[in-house]
């Protein structure tokens, strides 16, 4: 019974040292961000764009960047370009799956989704101009990393984001509305539209790192399999979550008919899928030792925040 209890307050106490993380980093990528725009020449999307981006959120991502440095020892300071980029990728994303044409959510972290506060057609054109952004921040002269590093970084982030990741992903899930699919169709779909820039996360750490082709394609399957653990999680937490927990409606899934692995498998399955998931990332992670104890602690935050 001691040790029992033990464990669970051990448990606890890294859960909000997990907690304290992820809010400390997002202050640090919010800052950066802040700053590059007040540096952008004036334009009439500024506004949509830093409400778009600088708008709460776990900054998960960046998170996973920072940690997966770790792994290799890097200077956070290398990394916090990387980092900025990719929540500018995700938040593009966002934007335009929040659109009338796509999921048509009015809400996104807490407050009203950026094509109701300024505009459908401002919203489109915000979310497109965070997606350069991203390869303006990884390309400036400032970025003290090699530019052959800069271009390899700029060639996987576009990969990652455009018509084989993140936009067919969006495609496939809303093509998949109402239909029944296949567990390796489904997992395919969310491993593009959410495990693609969790591939680039750990690709990146690798990339900068100056890893082995071999060592860099291992970790970019590592962080497609995380992407689809949080993708499960989040779909978790949509079925039996809060709308304050979210900061979005709950439920949406099953009102929009998307298919999910949960859908698919029931809850007991689709459980034991995320908990096998994780089992089998943890173990490729502990050839790294003491130094993937925080991204160990981070996928394990993902894994336990719903289940």
């Amino acid at each position: 019974m001691n040790y029992l209890k033990k464990n669970l307050k051990k448990s606890h106490k890294i859960k909000l040292m997990i907690k304290k993380k992820l809010i400390k980093n997002a202050k640090k990528i919010d800052k950066f961000l802040i700053n590059y725009l007040k540096k952008q020449k004036k334009s009439l999307l500024v506004k949509p764009m830093k409400y778009g981006v600088i708008s709460g959120g776990k900054k998960i991502r960046s998170t996973i960047i920072l940690d997966a440095g770790k792994l290799f020892n890097i200077n956070e300071k290398k990394l916090i370009n990387v980092c900025a980029a990719v929540e500018c990728i995700h938040s593009y994303s966002l934007i335009h799956d929040d659109l009338p044409c796509m999921d048509n959510d009015p809400i996104r972290r807490g407050k009203p989704s950026t094509h109701i506060k300024y505009g459908e057609a401002s919203a489109v054109l915000a979310g497109s101009s965070l997606l350069t952004l991203a390869f303006e921040i990884i390309t400036e002269k400032k970025y003290l990393v090699h530019s052959k590093i800069k271009n390899e970084l700029v060639r996987s982030l576009a990969l990652c984001s455009g018509h084989n990741g993140i936009a067919e992903g969006q495609e496939l899930d809303l093509k998949f509305e109402k239909k029944k699919k296949k567990i390796n169709q489904i997992i395919d779909m969310q491993k593009k539209k959410t495990g693609k820039l969790f591939n680039f996360c750990l690709y990146a750490a690798a990339t900068i790192a100056n890893k082995s082709e071999k060592e860099k394609k291992l970790l970019s399957s590592l962080g497609e399999d995380i992407g689809l653990l949080f993708q499960l999680s989040d779909d978790f937490l949509d079925k039996k979550g809060s709308s304050k927990l979210m900061g979005k409606p709950v439920k949406n899934d099953s009102k929009k008919g998307k298919s999910t692995l949960l859908k698919l498998m029931g809850d007991k399955k689709a459980f034991l899928y995320a908990e096998s998931l994780k089992k089998n990332i943890l173990n490729k992670l502990r050839k790294h030792g003491k130094n993937a104890r925080e991204l160990i602690n981070t996928i394990n935050f993902i894994f336990e925040r719903k289940f």
